[in-house]
């Protein structure tokens, strides 16, 4: 990635205690699971629980930056999220278009380009795409890390979709292999994750990037989503360098 004279003057690579800076995970996605349960433990609504979601998300972002991750990829709202109760999704969709507005300069002054993957369909409101295409546009040049947020996003809506693009194209079936379908998924320039992490004890992929983390590593926490900070994601890439990739391969001489 390049450095932080191109991308607004921020690069924060700090050492942490366990973690060797050679081998930090380019891309880490997130599945930011528990916050109804966080707020139904403390009698609250579980629109409080999305709420104290927010101060989890942007301490990660700055783990994230701390250890020079490039990419950071977060699950804020799935296709299947349509079926909570009304006035739940209704919450969602102003709370996120108000943290965009908070957020997108902080984000800009940090060097963040942010993205948006997932479908624009008739569901999201008009409102809260324009402020998407405002953060894309205001961040556009950033290159200290790449923060992309699914919305309205699903693994398999996005194979649908790109399997649709394919045929719309003409392209022949002999024509079609992996390096078609990538160039047609929602953001062909992101990189498959490294690391995949699930917060609050749920052992699922829950239909996230279902193409794009055919190899990476996964790690669940018990940790609920508004409780997670940095030191959980920095023992996050901990463990994923404890592990050995092997793509499908073996050790020499084993």
């Amino acid at each position: 990635m390049p450095g932080a004279a191109e991308a607004g003057g921020y690069r924060a690579r700090v050492d942490v205690p366990g973690i060797d800076a050679r081998a930090v995970p380019a891309h880490v996605a997130i599945v930011m699971d528990g916050n109804g349960r966080w707020a139904q433990r403390r009698g609250l609504k579980r629109t409080e629980g999305h709420a104290a979601g927010e101060e989890a998300l942007f301490d990660t972002v700055e783990g994230a930056l701390e250890l020079g991750i490039g990419w950071l990829t977060v699950y804020a709202f799935s296709t299947e999220n349509w079926k909570r109760p009304a006035d739940e999704v209704r919450y969602l969709m102003k709370f996120n278009e108000s943290l965009l507005v908070r957020r997108r300069d902080e984000m800009h002054e940090r060097g963040v380009r942010m993205r948006f993957v997932g479908r624009r369909d008739w569901r999201v409101p008009r409102r809260l795409i324009r402020r998407m295409d405002e953060a894309i546009e205001l961040t556009r040049h950033n290159r200290t890390m790449t923060f992309t947020i699914a919305f309205n996003y699903g693994g398999r809506a996005e194979i649908v979709d790109a399997v649709r693009a394919i045929v719309a194209e003409g392209v022949a079936p002999e024509k079609i292999d992996e390096r078609t379908i990538r160039r047609h998924l929602y953001d062909p320039e992101m990189p498959d994750p490294d690391l995949m992490i699930r917060t609050s004890g749920e052992y699922r992929i829950s239909n996230y990037l279902l193409w794009e983390i055919a190899y990476s590593e996964l790690v669940f926490t018990d940790v609920l989503w508004p409780d997670f900070r940095r030191k959980h994601l920095f023992d996050a890439v901990r463990e994923y360098q404890r592990r050995e990739r092997r793509f499908g391969g073996i050790e020499a001489g084993t």
